[in-house]
């Protein structure tokens, strides 16, 4: 299996966030008795007021959980028509707080059922062989083997356990800061290896930060490998996007990707190895502009993605009965595929750039570059994503 390697990279959020605090307040989150508190930690909500005469969308906040790895749990923007709404499908925070962290979410996976939750040091499935007990999951990386908790399965009985989404989904996060320079405001934080649910190839640092102005909201995650060893490492995010007209069936979706991963059924949803012309497909989501969802499901996988001369790609939500439009833009040449989940009966689309394949480390891959990125001691690698609106 093929893996990209790194030299070692300056650390342009460390340099971008010694910028911002140079030249502007920086502050703690609040810790009143008025502030909520997810994961023992404060939420932070970054705010800006409508400036624009009404005619074009914009921005107005992001709220984000430091005690749940930073999901950037709801964005909220002014679009004309339709007032101050929120972009992202997640409760209150009042249920948040009582949904996460509770007996039956011992690993902290209904982080990732609402919001947006980062995903570090891989997205989606590792799969292998399990555990007589079914609790643990085996693979192996570069001849050496590991092992993590089987922490999530399908709804059918004969599911296969398997690990999900990566290891900081209930990770508390230290160095929490708000800095705000002009209309942007950004709030910052630093993950450190011992908030990892489970121990990973070498000690890793996630420093992840999300701005907030007017015409974007940028996330940004940074991993560094601080230990001794060698580590591979996949980064991604998991956000829900509503549809504000409520009509799922004329939603368009865009993807700059022309091959579809097959998956053996949508109940485990593993990769069988094969990747899929989408053209001419029901799957084909590549024309500007996008395509109706209509009555097709998802919760498919695209690689092959079409990419400017800088290595960035994009994908668009248009939702034309509420005349609406989001962009992602991932600004990191490591994202190399997109996953997306909508299913027939809600009214959201969950659109998720990563590094790596469903199933990085699987055999059904054979020596495919499945986009995990190896980081020697003192590499880094970033992953960087930017909301637009846009009035389609």
């Amino acid at each position: 299996m093929y893996i990209h390697t790194l030299r070692a990279l300056p650390s342009t959020l460390a340099t971008l966030l010694v910028i911002t605090m140079t030249s502007s307040a920086q502050s703690a989150p609040k810790n009143d008795n008025k502030t909520p508190l997810i994961g023992g930690q404060p939420v932070v909500t970054l705010t800006r007021l409508k400036t624009g005469d009404g005619s074009k969308p914009e921005f107005l906040s992001a709220e984000v959980l430091p005690g749940r790895g930073m999901n950037l749990f709801q964005i909220t923007a002014y679009v004309p028509g339709k007032g101050e709404i929120p972009l992202l499908h997640s409760p209150s925070i009042e249920e948040a707080a009582s949904i996460l962290g509770g007996p039956d979410d011992p690993y902290g996976t209904k982080s990732f059922s609402f919001g947006g939750a980062f995903l570090v040091p891989f997205a989606n499935r590792i799969i292998g062989p399990l555990s007589n007990d079914g609790k643990t999951v085996s693979f192996e990386w570069q001849g050496h083997p590991f092992t993590l908790d089987a922490n999530w399965k399908g709804k059918k009985p004969e599911a296969v356990p398997h690990a999900i989404h990566g290891l900081i989904l209930a990770s508390k996060t230290d160095d929490v800061k708000q800095t705000a320079a002009g209309d942007t405001k950004t709030v910052s934080g630093v993950i450190h290896n011992g908030n990892f649910s489970e121990p990973w190839f070498s000690k890793t640092d996630v420093s992840i930060s999300v701005s907030l102005s007017g015409n974007a909201v940028i996330a940004t995650v940074e991993a560094k490998n601080v230990g001794d060893k060698p580590e591979p490492v996949g980064i991604a995010w998991h956000p829900y996007f509503n549809l504000p007209s409520g009509d799922r069936k004329q939603a368009r979706l865009h993807v700059a990707g022309d091959q579809r991963a097959e998956v053996n059924n949508y109940d485990d949803v593993f990769p069988t190895g094969k990747l899929l012309p989408s053209q001419g497909t029901p799957y084909d989501f590549t024309a500007k502009g996008g395509k109706a969802l209509g009555d097709l499901f998802l919760d498919d996988n695209w690689t092959n993605l079409k990419k400017d001369s800088d290595g960035n790609s994009y994908s668009e939500i248009i939702d034309p009965a509420a005349k609406y439009g989001i962009r992602i833009v991932a600004l990191s040449r490591h994202v190399n595929t997109v996953q997306v989940y909508s299913p027939l009966d809600k009214q959201f689309i969950a659109l998720e750039p990563q590094f790596n394949y469903n199933d990085p480390f699987g055999k059904e891959w054979g020596n495919s570059d499945t986009g995990m990125v190896t980081l020697l001691p003192g590499q880094s690698v970033t992953w960087k994503v930017k909301l637009e609106l846009f009035i389609p």
